[in-house]
């Protein structure tokens, strides 16, 4: 019987389990925003995964929105991925590197000289940005010229061609939870005039292009792409978010990408017009790959891979405290319970010193 711990080909790749390690912030990358032993450590503990999707990494400077995140802009962040991948490939893994802009996020502190963040529109955020001097209110963004979008875009593409000097096995866009991407794609956020904005397929124009660029650099079989229709972190909403992303999805499937990764809706989600765009509805219109999230255990993943709803499915908290997570699932073995003071920044404790199982 298919379940969690199945064999998956996915593309190339020839996964031993559907257990999927999720992106997760962590805010443990060294002086320059480069990976270092204690992050190699990390991903390596975790290389029983079927596949590891890093935490989302900034294509460029301008793309930073928190201390402590890693870059994929420069040599040294090129050399620091390189000594990741290079350990979680000796430990049998196989690890994506997440694209990430995080556009409005951020604060003036983290922007190269002082700048504003840029968004599709001028509308600020609500709440603040964890900055190097503290939290701080967010600030009103601007607006990016027609022009400057393809800047952006490479980037993106940029950033993709330093994770295959890296080693990476693939790259995934981070287009979910109120990043950049997420940003073009919901009305909530993007109230353009230009050829960005108005119609779903036009706030879906930016994601396509992004897409495009990446699937140049890797070919579609090793690009994945994350999307969250409902989630409302980062202060973000979308009039119609079946709609939204029904459009968006139906233009990234010409790809035939990797895989498509949804962040599901959550109970108190805001779904104000449509139908629930969860896995089941994605799996109608997705043609490859699918990958399900939003706080599955073992139980609730196996059902909705036995369904045929998904392929595979991310834990992010479960990974975080259990390095040998495939392991416990398949023992039934109990779990490590999460320590949520040291989710974000620090050193080892919280990070590399969680147990596996004894013998």
């Amino acid at each position: 019987m298919t379940d969690l711990l199945a064999a998956f080909d996915l593309g190339p790749l020839h996964l031993p389990n559907r257990v999927v390690m999720a992106p997760m912030t962590r805010n443990r990358a060294g002086l320059g925003n480069v990976p270092g032993a204690l992050n190699a450590a990390y991903y390596a503990q975790r290389a029983s995964a079927g596949l590891i999707v890093s935490e989302a990494t900034q294509v460029s400077p301008q793309g930073q929105g928190y201390s402590g995140t890693p870059g994929i802009h420069n040599a040294a962040q090129v050399a620091g991925w390189k000594l990741v991948n290079a350990a979680v490939q000796a430990a049998g893994g196989r690890i994506f590197l997440q694209l990430w802009h995080v556009g409005r996020i951020s604060h003036p502190s983290l922007q190269p000289g002082g700048a504003l963040p840029v968004a599709p529109s001028a509308i600020a955020p609500a709440g603040q940005a964890w900055t190097l001097d503290g939290m701080k209110p967010y600030v009103t963004p601007r607006a990016l010229e027609t022009r400057e979008i393809a800047g952006i875009v490479e980037h993106y593409r940029r950033g993709a061609l330093n994770a295959r000097e890296a080693g990476c096995d693939g790259v995934e866009l981070h287009g979910a939870n109120g990043y950049l991407i997420d940003q073009f794609l919901r009305d909530g956020t993007n109230r353009r005039t230009d050829r960005y904005g108005g119609s779903a397929a036009n706030r879906a124009r930016f994601l396509i292009e992004v897409t495009e660029a990446l699937v140049g650099v890797w070919g579609a079989e090793r690009v994945g792409v994350r999307l969250s229709p409902t989630n409302p972190y980062n202060d973000i909403a979308d009039s119609n978010p079946a709609a939204t992303f029904a459009t968006a999805v139906g233009e990234i499937n010409r790809f035939g990408l990797a895989y498509l990764h949804v962040v599901e809706p959550a109970a108190g989600d805001p779904i104000a017009a449509g139908a629930t765009p969860d896995i089941r509805f994605f799996r109608k219109l997705w043609c490859g790959a699918l990958i399900a999230n939003k706080g599955y255990d073992r139980d609730r993943a196996n059902a909705v891979i036995r369904e045929g709803a998904a392929d595979l499915v991310s834990f992010a908290t479960l990974f975080l405290a259990n390095p040998d997570l495939p392991e416990r699932f398949r023992r039934g073995a109990p779990f490590n319970p999460p320590d949520r003071k040291t989710f974000y920044g620090g050193g080892a404790p919280g990070y590399t010193d969680y147990p596996p199982l004894a013998g």
